[in-house]
C-alpha cells in the first residue's frame, strides 16, 4: 500500500496573484502519516477522536454514558462543561470519568434521576500543545408518555362515506411510530381506500360495511424505552341505507328518494392537505416526504409530478399505495412545486405543494492539521455552505479567537488563517464553527510545529515484481520536518535517476513508466532535510508475461458428439498460473459432460444448450490473460447404422519424463466402435520379481491420453494401456518399452511383528516379510532387536537374511520383551520401525489353587472357591482356572461305573464358579489346577462332597397283565434315576365310561420294594386309566400313564357261551358280545325248570358258573296285545322317524368340527392332582428320560411327566372310537380291537389338534 505522504504540488503561470501562490504553497506544509512508530516518538496536539452525537437521548433507566476520547502526545487531559459553565465531577459522587479517557459515566440507576442531567455538555482534550473541543452534546432523556383519557362515542356512517379516525399520540422522545391494531393485536389491513396517514391519523376514502368493527385501536412505540401506548378503541359501525329504505318503502310511493342508491357516487377531494396549494420546507440530506389522501366514491387513484422538473429516478419512491411521494438525499435542485393528482370515474382534482430546501451547514473544505517545521509558512482554510449561509467563526484553543493569546505569526482572513514564519510556541489546535438557523459545523484542526530530521517509512528490502512493459511503482514513504527532498539511485554507484526516464512523485515514489528485463535491481531511496539524511533500498524483479500460445478455436459440432478446446499457456517459470474456463463469462455448467484437463477443456454428449463462447483464463499473482472460442452445435448428419462393440486397444504407447520415482505414460486411443471410451485403465508387469504378472496402476478418464505414473525403487517396470466404453473392456495394448527405477532403501518395515516363546527358554520373533516389490533394492535383510521391558539393558541386534522369524534362546521364563524389526537393503535402512512388546516362553505353572471349598445349593448345582495363585508363579498368560470332578459312587449303591472325569474352564481370575447338571444323592470329588498358555499347572488337594436326594425319574415301564372281569395287575420297573430312596410308589387311576368321561379318581399308596399289584373289586367290563409315579423324601417324581379294560384280551379270544338245558336234553349255546352284562332267553317252555350257564375264556382258561331257574305257569290271557294294535305300530314308526333324523343331524354337527365331549370336560375340569412337578429348590427344570417318548403298547402312551395332555385325550378317544361296547362277527370273534393307530409327531409351541368327530372314530374300526 503506498502512503500519500504530502499532495503533488500545482503548478502555476507567471501572472497568478502571488497571495494565491503563497496560500498554496502553505497548504502544501508536510502532514503527519499514519505510522504507529512514527505517531510515539512524535509530539502532537490533541484530536478528538470520538465524541457522543450532538442530539444525545438517553434512556432514563440506564447510566447515562457521555463519550470523549482524543489522542495526543503527551496523553491529553479532559474536563467538561455543563450548560457554559464548568462542570466539576468531583463534587457529584454520581459522576465519574473512565481512566485515560474523557467519557463520562452519570449512575442514575442507583438513586439519580436522568431529569437531573438534562442540559448541553462540552469536552475540552488538553496538553502542552493545545486544547480540542467537542460538539455540544445536547443531553435528553426520552419520554414515553401516556394518552390523555377521553371518552370515545360510537361512530355510526352510511356505506361510501369518508372517515378519519384521529390518532393524535402523546409527545414523546424521541417521536413515536404509530400503527393501528385490533383487541388481537393484528394489524389492521391497508388498501388504496384504507391507509395510515404520515401524522398517524387512519383515512377512509369510502367505508363499507365490512369496516364496521369495535376494537379500532392506535398504538404509539416509543422504541428507545421499547414501550407501546395504547388509544382507547374507537367504535365503527356502517349501515346500508337500502336497510333503512326497506322498512319504509311499504308506506312511501315507489318515486321516493329511498328507493335510489344507499350513497352516490361522487369526485374525489382531498382529506389531507387541505385547499388546493401547501408548502413543504426540508433539510438537506433528509428524506423529503409528500403526503396526499384523497376521498371519493369509486375510491380514487393518487399520481404525482414535479411541475418545474422531472423526479429523480434513483432516489424517488411511492409509498402507502402511491399517496406518499418519498425522495431521498434531498438537495436543493429539489426545490419546487410537486402536483399530486387524484381521480375516479366522477373527476380529477390537483393539489400543489411547494418545496423549499433549506441548508444546515456542510463542509466544502474542512480544517485539516498542519505540521510546519520552525520558519515555514501555512494556513488554515475552513470552507462551508448551507441554506442561509453559514457564518464562520474561529477558536483557538476552544478559546474565541479574537480572546485568545496573540500570535504575530498568524493572520484571519475570513475562513483562511494564514502562518507565517512560525515557531514552536504557534503549535495550537483551532476550531472552525459554520452555523446558521438549522445547525452548526465545529472542526479542530491543529497546527503543529516540529523540527524532525528525515524518516523513511518504507520497510526496508521490500521486494516488488513487476510483469515485463507494465509500470513499476517503487514506494518510498517519508517523513520530517522541514519537509525533506527524495532522491532515487540505482546500483550501489552512479548519478541519480532523472525525470527524463523515471517520474519522480512528491510523495516519494519512483515510477518506471516501461519496466523492462534490465531494470530489474536494488533501488535506493535518500531522504535529506536540514537536520539530516535517511535512505532506505528496495529490489524489483522483471518477470516474463503470461501468454497462451494455442488459443482455443472455434468449432461446429453435432449434437451427442464430443468436443475439445485447447488451451496451452507459457508463463514466467517463477510464477505458478491457475487456469479456469468460462461459458459465455460466467461458470461452466456443474456437469459431469465438461472435464477440464491441464491444456484442453472437452465437453461430452454436446446438447443445444451447449453452444456459446467458451473463454479460457490464465492468472498468476501478477497479471491474467484470456482467450475465447463460439462453439456452434448443428443437428447430426444421417449416417448409416452404427456397429458398436468394445474399443480396439491403444497403440503407440511412450515413457517420457522419467525420473525415479515418477514417468509420464502416453498413448494413442484406438477406435472406440461408436462407444465412447469411458476410461483407460493402465497395468504395470514387474519383470524382475514377478514376470508375467500384470498389477492394477491405475485409472484415467477416456479424454485422457497421458498420466503420471508413481513408481516404486528397483522395479524393471513395463506398461500396458485398456480402453472401456459402455460394452466393455477392450485387449490390452503391446506393453511399452522396460523401464528400470533406481534402488532405494525401503519405505516401510514389515508388519505383523509378533514376540511369543515356543519354550521356557526362548523367544521366537516373527513378522510378515516385505514382498520383493516393496524391498526397493537388491539385498533384502532385516535388522532384528530385542531387549527386557523393564531391564536397564541395551538392545540387542542381530541382522538376518530374508526369513519371516528369529529365535532367541536363552531367555528367562515369560518375561516381557520390547521388540522392533526394521528392514534394510544395499542402500540403506528403512525408517525406524514401530517398538512392539512380546514375551519369552511360558512354563507350566508351579502353584495349585489353595483353600478349595464346595458349597451345595442343591442336588444338582454346587459352587466352588479357591484362593488365586500367585502371578508370579503361572509362568505365562493366565488364562483361567480349570474344575476336575467326578462321581465316585452314589448314594444307593448301584454298581460301580467307569469313572469319567467332567472338566470346566473359568476364564481369567476368577475364584469361583458354578457347577451345574450334578447327580442328585451323589458322591463327587474335585480339584482346581491353573491354566496358562503351555498348560496345566499342579492338580489342588481332592476335595469330597456329596449331593443331596432328588426327585426319582418317571418309572422306566408300566404293564398291565392279566385283565380280568373285576380286577387289573400292573407290573413296572424302577425309575432308572432314582436319585434317592424310594419311599414309595403312588398309584391314582379313575374309570373312563362309555361317554368317555372320566370318573373319581383313586389314590393308592404302593410300598417302594413291590414291582407288581393287583387291583381287585373292579367294575367289569370298563376302561381305566393309570397315573403312576415314585417317590423320595426329596418328593414325587415325573409319572407314567396307562389306561386298560376289566375284561379279556381284545385280540382273538373267544366269547362267553350262554347254554340252557332241561332233563337230559343237549345244551343250546347263544353267543353273547363280552361287553355286555345280560342275556334274554326266547322260546322257553312254561312251567319248565331251566339250568344255566354263563361261561368266559381268557389267557388263564375258561371260567364258568351255573344257576337253575323254572319258568312260570302258562296262563289264558284275554287281553289284546297292544304291540299287535295299528295305532300303536304308528306312533312308534313316527318316534323312530324322528330320533333318526335327530341323530343324522347330531352327526353333521359333529362332524363340521365340534369338540369331543371328553374334551371339552378335560379342558374344563382339569385332573387336579395331575400337575408337572419340579425340583424343591425350582433352580432346574425336570428331568427327561427319552424312554417317555416312545409309545406303549394297546395304543397307551406315556407323557414325559405326569401332565394329562390335550393329545393324550384326543388320541385316546381317536383310538377306541365309540367306547369299550365292541362288535361281535358272525363267528363270536370280538373285533372291538383299539385303534392301532400311530402317536402323533408332537407339534411345534403349544398348538393341539383338534378332537376327531365321533364318525370318523366309528370308521377307525375294523
Amino acid at each position: 500500500m503506498q502512503l500519500e505522504i504530502m499532495p503533488r504540488k500545482k503548478r502555476l503561470s507567471a501572472g497568478r496573484v502571488p497571495l494565491i501562490l503563497f496560500l498554496c504553497q502553505m497548504i502544501s506544509a508536510l502532514d503527519v502519516p499514519l505510522d504507529s512508530k512514527l505517531l510515539e516518538d512524535l509530539v502532537q496536539p490533541p484530536t478528538i477522536t470520538q465524541q457522543s452525537p450532538k442530539d444525545y437521548i438517553v434512556d432514563p433507566r440506564e447510566n447515562i454514558v457521555i463519550q470523549c476520547e482524543a489522542k495526543g502526545k503527551p496523553p491529553p487531559s479532559f474536563s467538561w462543561t455543563r450548560n457554559g459553565t464548568h462542570f466539576d465531577i468531583d463534587k457529584d459522587p454520581l459522576v465519574t470519568m473512565k481512566a485515560g479517557l474523557g467519557t463520562l459515566i452519570i449512575n442514575i440507576m442507583g438513586e439519580g434521576k436522568a431529569e437531573t442531567y438534562e442540559g448541553v455538555y462540552q469536552c475540552t482534550a488538553r496538553n502542552e500543545r493545545g486544547a480540542a473541543i467537542s460538539n455540544n452534546i445536547v443531553v435528553r432523556p426520552s419520554r414515553s408518555p401516556l394518552w390523555t383519557k377521553e371518552k370515545l362515542e360510537p361512530i355510526t356512517l352510511r356505506s361510501g362515506q369518508s372517515l378519519i379516525l384521529p390518532c393524535r399520540p402523546p409527545v414523546g422522545l424521541p417521536p413515536a411510530i404509530i400503527f393501528w391494531m385490533d383487541n388481537s393485536f393484528q394489524r389492521l389491513p391497508q388498501s388504496e381506500r384504507v391507509s395510515q396517514g404520515l401524522n398517524g391519523d387512519l383515512y377512509f376514502s369510502n367505508v363499507l360495511p365490512e369496516d364496521s368493527r369495535e376494537d379500532y385501536i392506535c398504538y404509539a412505540r416509543f422504541n428507545h424505552t421499547q414501550t407501546i401506548q395504547q388509544k382507547q378503541p374507537i367504535s365503527l359501525k356502517v349501515v346500508l341505507v337500502d336497510e333503512l329504505n326497506d322498512t319504509i318503502a311499504a308506506n312511501l310511493s315507489d318515486t321516493e328518494v329511498y328507493g335510489a342508491k344507499s350513497s352516490r357516487e361522487r369526485p374525489p377531494t382531498f382529506l389531507t392537505p387541505q385547499g388546493n396549494a401547501s408548502n413543504k420546507e426540508e433539510l438537506r440530506g433528509n428524506v423529503l416526504s409528500l403526503e396526499c389522501i384523497a376521498e371519493g366514491l369509486p375510491t380514487p387513484i393518487i399520481y404525482w409530478i414535479k411541475e418545474d422538473g422531472t423526479l429523480p429516478t434513483n432516489r424517488t419512491f411511492y409509498r402507502n399505495f402511491q399517496k406518499t411521494l418519498q425522495i431521498t438525499q434531498v438537495s436543493e435542485a429539489d426545490s419546487g412545486k410537486y402536483q399530486c393528482i387524484a381521480k375516479n370515474a366522477l373527476g380529477v382534482i390537483h393539489h400543489t405543494i411547494s418545496v423549499t430546501v433549506k441548508a444546515a451547514p456542510y463542509w466544502i473544505m474542512a480544517p485539516q492539521n498542519l505540521v510546519l517545521s520552525p520558519g515555514e509558512d501555512g494556513a488554515l482554510v475552513c470552507r462551508a455552505n448551507g441554506n442561509p449561509k453559514p457564518r464562520i467563526s474561529w477558536l483557538s484553543n476552544g478559546v474565541p479567537i479574537e480572546i485568545a493569546p496573540d500570535d504575530p505569526s498568524r493572520k484571519i482572513n475570513g475562513d483562511t488563517i494564514i502562518f507565517s514564519s512560525v515557531q514552536e510556541r504557534s503549535s495550537a489546535v483551532y476550531q472552525c464553527n459554520a452555523s446558521n438557523e438549522y445547525g452548526y459545523l465545529l472542526g479542530n484542526a491543529f497546527v503543529n510545529v516540529l523540527a524532525e530530521p528525515p524518516r523513511i517509512l518504507t520497510s526496508e528490502n521490500t521486494l516488488y515484481q513487476v510483469i515485463a512493459n507494465r509500470p513499476a511503482l517503487l514506494d518510498c514513504a517519508f517523513f520530517g520536518s522541514p519537509l525533506p527532498t527524495i532522491e532515487w539511485f540505482k546500483g550501489t554507484k552512479g548519478s541519480a535517476l532523472r525525470e527524463d526516464t523515471y517520474v519522480l512523485h512528491e510523495n516519494g515514489t519512483l515510477e518506471i513508466p516501461v519496466a523492462q528485463k534490465d531494470s530489474t535491481g536494488t533501488y535506493t531511496c535518500v531522504a535529506r532535510n536540514k537536520l539530516g539524511m535517511a535512505k532506505n533500498e528496495v529490489h524489483l524483479e522483471i518477470k516474463d508475461p503470461t501468454r497462451i500460445i494455442k488459443q482455443p478455436e472455434y468449432a461446429v459440432v453435432q449434437r451427442g458428439s464430443t468436443v475439445s478446446f485447447e488451451c496451452k499457456v507459457k508463463h514466467d517459470h517463477t510464477l505458478i498460473p491457475t487456469v479456469i474456463w468460462l461459458k459465455d463469462n460466467g461458470e461452466l455448467p456443474s456437469d459431469g459432460r465438461f472435464t477440464v484437463d491441464k491444456d484442453q477443456l472437452v465437453v461430452a454428449d454436446v446438447s443445444d444448450s451447449d453452444g456459446g463462447t467458451y473463454t479460457c483464463v490464465a492468472n498468476t499473482t501478477l497479471d491474467d490473460v484470456s482467450a475465447s472460442a463460439v462453439l456452434s452445435v448443428v443437428a447430426p448428419t444421417p449416417t448409416p447404422a452404427p456397429i458398436y462393440d468394445v474399443p480396439n486397444p491403444p497403440f503407440d504407447l511412450e515413457l517420457t519424463d522419467q525420473l525415479d520415482k515418477s514417468v509420464q505414460l502416453s498413448w494413442t486411443p484406438g477406435d472406440d466402435n461408436n462407444s465412447p471410451i469411458t476410461k483407460f485403465i493402465i497395468e504395470y508387469e514387474d519383470a524382475m520379481h514377478e514376470a508375467g504378472l500384470w498389477h492394477h496402476q491405475t485409472e484415467v478418464p477416456g479424454t485422457q491420453t497421458t498420466a503420471q505414473l508413481k513408481l516404486s525403487p528397483y522395479v524393471n517396470y513395463s506398461f500396458r494401456v485398456m480402453a472401456e466404453n459402455s460394452l466393455g473392456r477392450s485387449l490390452p495394448s503391446e506393453a511399452s518399452e522396460q523401464y528400470l527405477t533406481k534402488a532405494a532403501e525401503p519405505d516401510k518395515n514389515p508388519m505383523t511383528v509378533e514376540g511369543l516363546g515356543s519354550e521356557p527358554d526362548n523367544l521366537v520373533i516373527t513378522w510378515q516379510p516385505l514382498n520383493g516389490f516393496e524391498s526397493n533394492g537388491p539385498g533384502l535383510q532385516y535388522k532384528v532387536s530385542w531387549r527386557q521391558k523393564d531391564g536397564d539393558d541395551e538392545w540387542t541386534s542381530v541382522v538376518v537374511a530374508n526369513v519371516s522369524k528369529y529365535i532367541v534362546s536363552g531367555t528367562p521364563t515369560f518375561v516381557p520383551y520390547l521388540i522392533k524389526v526394521q528392514a534394510l537393503n544395499d542402500v540403506g535402512f528403512a525408517p525406524e520401525p514401530a517398538v512392539v512388546m512380546g514375551h519369552s516362553g511360558e512354563d507350566l505353572p508351579m502353584v495349585a489353587p489353595g483353600n478349595v471349598h464346595v458349597t451345595v445349593v442343591n442336588s444338582t448345582l454346587a459352587e466352588v472357591h479357591w484362593d488365586p495363585v500367585p502371578l508370579k508363579s503361572v509362568r505365562g498368560h493366565l488364562q483361567g482356572y480349570r474344575i476336575y470332578y467326578w462321581t465316585d459312587q452314589n448314594s444307593s449303591k448301584r454298581n460301580r461305573r467307569h469313572i469319567e472325569k467332567k472338566i470346566l474352564t473359568f476364564q481369567g481370575s476368577k475364584t469361583h464358579g458354578m457347577l451345574p447338571g450334578l447327580e442328585p444323592f451323589s458322591h463327587y470329588t474335585l480339584n482346581v489346577r491353573v491354566v496358562n498358555g503351555k498348560g496345566e499347572g499342579p492338580a489342588s488337594p481332592d476335595r469330597v462332597f456329596h449331593t443331596p436326594e432328588g426327585v426319582p425319574s418317571a418309572p422306566s415301564s408300566l404293564k398291565i397283565v392279566n385283565p380280568t372281569l373285576d380286577s387289573l395287575t400292573l407290573e413296572w420297573d424302577p425309575p432308572s434315576h432314582p436319585n434317592g430312596i424310594l419311599t414309595e410308589y403312588t398309584l391314582k387311576y379313575q374309570p373312563i365310561n362309555s361317554t368317555h368321561e372320566l370318573g373319581p379318581l383313586v389314590d393308592l399308596k404302593i410300598p417302594a420294594n413291590k414291582t407288581r399289584w393287583t387291583l381287585k373289586n373292579l367294575n367289569f367290563s370298563t376302561r381305566y386309566k393309570f397315573y403312576f409315579y415314585a417317590q423320595t423324601s426329596a418328593g414325587s417324581g415325573s409319572q407314567i400313564t396307562e389306561e386298560a379294560v376289566t375284561t379279556v384280551d381284545e385280540a382273538g379270544i373267544l366269547p362267553p357261551d350262554v347254554g340252557a338245558g332241561k332233563g337230559k336234553e343237549e345244551w343250546r349255546k347263544e353267543i353273547v358280545n363280552g361287553s355286555r352284562s345280560f342275556f334274554g332267553l326266547k322260546g322257553l317252555m312254561p312251567g319248565t325248570a331251566y339250568k344255566v350257564r354263563v361261561g368266559a375264556e381268557g389267557d388263564s382258561g375258561f371260567v364258568s358258573s351255573e344257576d337253575v331257574f323254572e319258568t312260570g305257569p302258562a296262563m289264558a290271557s284275554r287281553q289284546v296285545d297292544i304291540a299287535t294294535q295299528g295305532w300303536f305300530i304308528g306312533l312308534m314308526c313316527a318316534v323312530a322317524l324322528l330320533i333318526l333324523i335327530l341323530l343324522i343331524v347330531c352327526f353333521i354337527r359333529r362332524n363340521k368340527g365340534g369338540k369331543y365331549p371328553v374334551k371339552e370336560k378335560e379342558d374344563a375340569h382339569p385332573d387336579p392332582e395331575i400337575q408337572p412337578m419340579k425340583e424343591d429348590d425350582g433352580t432346574f427344570g425336570e428331568y427327561s428320560d427319552a424312554e417317555d417318548h416312545k409309545p406303549l403298547k394297546k395304543g397307551s402312551r406315556t407323557p414325559s411327566d405326569r401332565t394329562v395332555k390335550k393329545e393324550d385325550s384326543d388320541d385316546s378317544l381317536v383310538d377306541y372310537g365309540e367306547g369299550v361296547n365292541g362288535q361281535f362277527n358272525e363267528d363270536g370273534s370280538f373285533i372291538g380291537q383299539y385303534s392301532g393307530k400311530k402317536e402323533k409327531e408332537p407339534a411345534e409351541g403349544n398348538e393341539s389338534s383338534e378332537a376327531p368327530s365321533p364318525v370318523n372314530a366309528m370308521n377307525s374300526f375294523v
